[in-house]
């Protein structure tokens, strides 16, 4: 065995800061439609959600097992090429956070390593097998899957509480919104503080302090979960606006149905160890919670963005992982330019951010100050909206009294020379 050397630690505390914004990142995914409701306040959502994630690090290795033995080939890996791969990972969390994008963290994770490895050793050293089982067809196949299960929960909490008290039904769901976001939170943890662990395993295995296939040491476990339970408390306000406003307006039955469908899909890849996208799964739970309510309106304009986004992760994660491992081979001097870039780059999108400053007190507003403008619905939504038309008792105030004016005539001008209480 050998001892940790400075590049080693270098590597080691890069994938904390890497975890750290993964944390602040991936708030949204279990905070944003509790906080949207009013189910928790914004500070005691995220404080809640950092201890979950810390306490779901503990649960499970199976997601970070997958990551330090099974994308890419350790035989001939340099701790430089996990190093580069990190900072692809770190500059794309950053920029997708500056636009208020639900990215996914994991993506950007698994591009950075995928590029920088095939920068240093070509492409026979992803496992491409494992690439297209284990990360690729879930990305596709969890977000419709959490979405169809949003929907037909959403509208099954619908049928069930049609006929009692509205109030009373939406405190009941608050309180269980609550319960079903620390469920998220917990998932979380299992899911994406392992994939830290599983880089930092993998960067102790070539540099021979562990051997390979180990598990994560416990410091690394609780290192992992320490810091992106410190990110999670941060909480990444950009993002939990877009996903509690942007995406659509939720009702608390309908966070609670996002949630809960959301949970139950991370839970179950990190058991199998498929390292899903918790973001993907949460966007696609929050948008199918959209679609099951009646006359619920989903915002394709955001949702776009967002797509466009999780299809650009992966390869621009990767080109940027590419270019620093393209550095770090050129020697220390290589090692301590890359070092500066990631930090120049992380200093200029925090300067950036203060321009337009989003914290717990507005995050529930939109750029002036208010709620979210509706935007016209789309074609989906349309053709929904057609079949399910909104359930009895939702008439706008605006309607009501516009059914009044042409129910009740108004009354005559009085005649001005005619005194009053004159009669004809």
């Amino acid at each position: 065995m050998e001892h940790i050397t400075l590049l080693l630690a270098i590597v080691i505390v890069t994938a904390l800061v890497f975890d750290f914004t993964n944390g602040f990142h991936d708030t949204a995914n279990a905070m944003a439609t509790t906080i949207s409701t009013g189910a928790l306040k914004p500070k005691t959502a995220v404080a809640m959600s950092a201890v979950l994630n810390l306490v779901g690090a503990f649960l499970s290795v199976e997601v970070a097992k997958t990551i330090s033995g099974g994308i890419i080939n350790e035989d001939g890996l340099r701790t430089e090429v996990i190093f580069a791969a990190l900072v692809g990972a770190i500059l794309w969390n950053l920029l997708t956070w500056l636009l208020g994008l639900p990215s996914s963290s994991s993506h950007a994770l698994f591009g950075g390593l995928i590029g920088a490895a095939v920068m240093s050793m070509g492409w026979g050293s992803v496992n491409g097998g494992t690439v297209v089982t284990k990360i690729l067809l879930p990305a596709v196949a969890a977000p419709i899957v959490a979405g169809l299960a949003a929907t037909l929960a959403t509208r099954l909490t619908y049928r069930i509480s049609a006929k009692t008290d509205a109030k009373a039904t939406a405190k009941g769901y608050r309180t269980g919104q609550i319960a079903s976001a620390g469920l998220v939170s917990l998932a979380h943890g299992t899911n994406d503080a392992q994939k830290t662990m599983g880089i930092i395993t993998l960067a102790l295995i070539t540099g021979g302090v562990i051997a390979p296939d180990a598990d994560p040491p416990l410091w690394v476990i609780v290192s992992a979960g320490t810091a992106i339970a410190l990110g999670t408390y941060l909480g990444g306000w950009r993002i939990i606006r877009t996903m509690g406003k942007g995406l659509t307006d939720l009702a608390p039955q309908q966070g609670f149905a996002a949630q809960t469908s959301a949970a139950t899909a991370i839970l179950a890849s990190s058991h199998i160890g498929f390292s899903l996208s918790t973001t993907q799964v949460c966007s696609g739970a929050v948008m199918g919670s959209g679609l099951g309510r009646k006359g619920g309106v989903v915002r394709w304009s955001t949702a776009t963005r967002m797509f466009v986004a999780w299809g650009l992760t992966l390869p621009a994660a990767g080109l940027v992982g590419a270019g620093a491992e393209f550095l770090t081979k050129q020697g220390a001097w290589g090692v301590g330019l890359t070092a500066a870039l990631l930090i120049a780059g992380a200093a200029v999108i925090w300067v950036l951010s203060r321009r337009n400053s989003i914290d717990h007190t507005n995050v529930t507003a939109d750029e002036t100050g208010s709620a979210p403008a509706e935007e016209p619905a789309g074609v989906v939504t349309t053709a929904i909206a057609a079949v399910t038309p909104p359930p009895a008792g939702t008439l706008s105030t605006e309607a009501t009294a516009a059914e009044v004016r042409t129910t009740i005539p108004a009354p005559a001008p009085a005649d001005p020379a005619r005194p009053a209480g004159a009669t004809l």
